[in-house]
């Protein structure tokens, strides 16, 4: 977690937290910030929380001990002479002052008060950064750590600091290639600005890609581009709500071009943006991610998956459609299942014909055992198949091609359950019983 992406109100508590600590209390008031920062940087926070009004237990002052008038009583000392008192006043402040000469308090009190001065100059210029790039071109702002230190950075000051750890924030470079179009190329050195397209170009080259798709370019083509363009923005540390947008409608084409190792690399970045705070069409692609763990049959991550819907997610139709699927699955409502496979929203039935054939064995497997005889007009309007043609092809190469009357036409031909059925079982262990996802991260 970069503090880079921190809101300006929580760099100011922080930096006020810090100036308020002294030696005594460094350690516990330090791992107390650390916890409120990681608390709400999990519950996705950060940005709504009223910092100002956030106060730190290890950093309130000690209430003294109270003592009742009975222990006061037997406490009590005889009055002590002028030169005993000033001699224990004394011995108190001796005892109190663990930080060191007083130099040293007035260089680290100098110390807490540049950084803080620092923070609040950092914060100022990254508000008006934003402020004058209309297109929020950055979620990061690109504020060297070297003039800048954070609260954990590398700041010769911190005591805690890592001088080892490199600040890739300097780093960070602005493309000035103005071509529309570049041919993807896996990065095997530092990449230079002028091979680099900018924030502005980029827009446009996402425009001319839209209009292209449009025009039944060639998806290999459009891939290639797709993959430079995120090329570019990854590597000018570029994520915004146009990220998110570059990423989805990839995906979606790779869905549609049935690309699942393109798709799956765009899916695992999604999650990593959404889990930002970056707005995009967080319900379609949520409903998307649990019919792709339907089709690789990982219940586990499934459940846990589902277990951290919000409310939200849960009232959206399409994450709704894909739990009612879920559950036809896994109560075997093979019926209910496929009247739902013709009615996904959005482009879930690209992902469903994954494995679509895999539940379409099973429900035949299961109506063999309940039936002896079964047309093939029946399976049809079951299974959900477009065409008798494509009922018929599918029990052929499945083995289950049994018919009382094979001479008939291929509406009326009806299959023979008690021999079809060990020949259904046997090729859904062949084909079905282990699943391989390409691409799957």
């Amino acid at each position: 977690m970069s503090s880079e992406s921190w809101p300006p109100p929580l760099k100011e508590w922080v930096a006020r937290c810090l100036g308020q600590m002294t030696d005594a209390n460094r350690a516990e008031a330090q791992a107390e910030l650390r916890e409120s920062i990681a608390n709400a940087f999990a519950e996705k926070t950060l940005w709504t929380t009223d910092w100002a009004g956030v106060q730190l237990k290890s950093l309130m002052p000690k209430a003294p001990p109270v003592l009742n008038s009975l222990k006061r009583k037997m406490n009590d000392t005889p009055p002590m002479s002028k030169k005993a008192k000033k001699a224990a006043a004394q011995k108190r402040n001796d005892a109190n002052l663990d930080f060191g000469d007083q130099a040293a308090l007035n260089r680290r009190a100098e110390r807490f008060q540049r950084e803080h001065d620092i923070e609040r100059q950092k914060s100022m210029r990254g508000q008006a950064s934003l402020q004058a790039n209309n297109q929020n071109a950055h979620l990061f702002n690109r504020i060297s750590r070297s003039d800048s230190p954070s609260a954990f950075g590398t700041n010769p000051d911190d005591p805690e600091a890592d001088p080892n750890v490199l600040d890739w924030d300097k780093y960070t470079i602005v493309g000035t290639n103005q071509e529309l179009f570049k041919d993807y190329l896996r990065l095997t050195s530092e990449p230079k600005p002028e091979t680099i397209r900018p924030y502005s170009v980029l827009q446009q080259t996402l425009i001319e890609l839209k209009k292209r798709w449009k025009d039944k370019v060639s998806y290999n083509w459009i891939c290639n581009q797709f993959k430079s363009l995120r090329q570019d923005l990854t590597v000018q540390r570029i994520k915004n709500e146009f990220t998110v947008q570059v990423y989805e409608i990839h995906a979606r084409m790779a869905l549609e071009s049935s690309d699942m190792v393109e798709y799956n690399q765009c899916q695992a970045t999604l999650k990593n943006l959404y889990d930002l705070g970056i707005p995009g069409k967080h319900e379609e692609f949520t409903a998307y991610r649990i019919l792709m763990l339907l089709h690789g049959r990982n219940k586990s991550e499934l459940n846990l998956y589902v277990g951290t819907l919000t409310p939200r997610q849960k009232r959206d139709p399409a994450v709704q459609h894909a739990l009612r699927v879920q559950r036809a699955i896994s109560m075997g409502n093979y019926h209910a299942l496929f009247e739902m496979y013709f009615n996904a929203p959005n482009m879930g039935a690209y992902i469903m014909d994954y494995f679509i054939d895999r539940e379409r064995t099973r429900a035949l497997m299961t109506m063999t055992k309940a039936y002896r005889t079964i047309t093939l007009c029946f399976i049809q309007n079951e299974l959900g198949f477009e065409t008798v043609s494509d009922t018929l092809q599918f029990i052929e190469t499945h083995g289950s091609a049994f018919f009382t009357n094979p001479n008939a036409p291929d509406r009326d031909k009806t299959i023979e359950c008690k021999s079809a059925a060990p020949q259904l079982a046997q090729v859904y262990e062949e084909k079905y019983r282990k699943v391989g996802i390409k691409g799957a991260i």
